[in-house]
């Protein structure tokens, strides 16, 4: 029987943290060639089992050759690069020196990992590299594994290491729950998936990840589509592909400047987590730029509208959209507000979900999940919104952090599927859904949820912000979180300083026009 796979990964990671803390290595330093090495493990895992299917076969007449490994979808491992000719190296051998060695095989003999896998084994001690090769040697191939345990324990160790980095790695991994929660609003069984932040790749992981909970071929179903502006973490999202079975086209390139994958009207599923308030941005650089045309240039120095806008310019006509955005996006004003009434004011705003502090690793404030739907401005949903407040549904992990449970996400995205009109999933039957729900049926309920129109929300000023539009639950906590309600306080500042600054630099701007 396989072992339980949570506690495979706690094992590996508290073996490799432990080997990390005895040596002189930062987190990041050590992150990107411990994950090579999942990967490694991997590689061979899916090579060893198709050599005895193969050898099976095989006839005395015809050797098994590289195509045959191919023709199953297996990396073909030269024997330099096999797990057990590296574990059994003599301890006084350069194990850094075999292990570059063994990644350069690797790609030479499977060009799409070309200029992939790490190859600075060197650096480390050789003492730490051969515990770390005896710690993976551990997974026992035949007991430990089934499905998709190395994609697992692959995202278990990205999302451990970018927690311990804090703000770095906030920038190439989004928690994994939030990421659950985005994909079961969408729902994409099927078509092309584009994300234009992709980090390492954890939206196309759980888009895989759904296809197969509904008995599909996520290969078959889905084609992936990324673009990442750091190199190192192209190569985390190309790995991570890769031990979870699935291909795509990730490329490097800078979102704001470059449309790399032409992204025009031409997506099913798009899915993000963007930098929030980023400054600086050389709108210069963007004139004429097609994805900004529909509903014009944010004048504020802050990047969120012009990650709405590529959002939005990728979708076909039937496309939806989930993605991550600062608070601050659902109130802010000026030529932001423009933009958001024009975009609510074609119909395709879907869902709007407040979510609370302490989810991420880059910032600790609360921010809002997005969803739109250019395929609803044809339903009865056209002129509606929903709006769900989520800020008190979640797990505390630790201290700092905090995470939906498979109950909390399966409910949150049933409140949208009785919305749409569609069935709900009751794996974990949640009996929030039938407290909330008693006549299976959608209905407002105070401090939860609610559908506003659009003339409601023209009422409201155009704010997307669902805390206006769902009230307080009747039973209101009385557990004030202090340090909570500073962080909201401190975003509403910053949104007033960075309206102040816009209207100080156009009123001197009409000061020089009349000098």
């Amino acid at each position: 029987m396989p072992a339980n796979t949570t506690d495979l990964e706690k094992r590996l990671w508290d073996a490799a943290d432990e080997l990390r803390a005895n040596s002189r290595l930062k987190s990041s330093e050590y992150s990107v060639p411990v994950l090579g090495l999942i990967f490694l493990r991997y590689a061979d895992y899916k090579f060893t089992k198709a050599e005895q299917e193969l050898k099976q076969k095989s006839s005395r007449r015809r050797e098994v050759s590289k195509a045959d490994y191919q023709a199953k979808g297996v990396m073909y491992l030269p024997d330099v690069a096999r797990f057990s000719y590296l574990v059994n190296l003599p301890e006084s051998e350069d194990t850094g020196k075999a292990i570059n060695e063994a990644m350069k095989g690797i790609e030479s003999e499977n060009e799409e990992l070309s200029n992939i896998l790490p190859q600075n084994y060197n650096r480390f001690e050789n003492s730490l590299l051969v515990e770390l090769l005896k710690s993976f040697n551990k997974i026992d191939i035949d007991t430990d594994l089934e499905g998709d345990a190395f994609g697992k324990i692959y995202e278990y160790f990205l999302g451990k290491f970018a927690m311990s980095e804090g703000q770095k790695g906030g920038e190439f991994f989004t928690p994994t729950s939030v990421v659950k929660l985005i994909v079961e609003i969408l729902e994409p069984y099927h078509g092309r998936i584009y994300d234009p932040a992709c980090g390492s790749g954890g939206m196309f992981v759980q888009s895989a990840s759904f296809v197969s909970k509904h008995r599909k071929n996520p290969n078959a179903e889905i084609s992936i589509y990324g673009q990442e502006r750091v190199t190192e973490t192209v190569r985390l999202c190309k790995m991570n592909l890769a031990v979870h079975g699935l291909s795509g086209d990730i490329k490097e390139g800078n979102t704001y400047y470059e449309d790399i994958h032409k992204s025009i009207n031409k997506f099913d599923f798009v899915m993000a987590n963007p930098p929030f308030n980023v400054d600086k941005v050389d709108k210069e650089k963007m004139k004429g730029d097609l994805r900004v045309d529909e509903f014009g240039m944010p004048r504020a120095d802050n990047a969120n509208y012009l990650w709405i806008h590529f959002f939005y310019s990728a979708l076909n006509d039937n496309g939806r959209a989930g993605f991550v955005m600062a608070n601050s996006a659902s109130d802010a004003r000026s030529s932001e507000l423009e933009i958001r009434q024009k975009l609510i004011e074609t119909g395709v705003v879907d869902v709007m979900i407040a979510v609370g502090s302490n989810f991420f690793y880059t910032v600790t404030l609360p921010c809002t999940l997005w969803f739109l739907d250019k395929g609803k401005t044809d339903t009865t949903r056209k002129n509606k919104v929903l709006f769900i407040d989520a800020r008190h549904i979640y797990q505390q992990i630790d201290r700092a952090h905090r995470e939906f449970t498979p109950e909390q996400i399966e409910f949150i995205s049933n409140i949208v599927r009785l919305y749409r009109g569609e069935t709900v999933e009751t794996v974990y039957d949640s009996p929030l859904l039938k407290e909330n729900f008693p006549e299976g049926q959608y209905i407002d309920v105070p401090g939860l949820c609610n559908v506003a129109t659009i003339e409601e929300i023209k009422e409201q000023g155009w704010s997307l912000n669902p805390g206006r539009y769902v009230g307080v639950a009747e039973k209101e906590e009385e557990d004030f979180d202090f340090s909570e309600r500073l962080e909201e306080l401190n975003e509403e500042l910053e949104i007033l300083n960075s309206e102040a600054r816009e209207l100080e630099e156009r009123i001197a701007e009409n000061v020089n026009k009349l000098l």
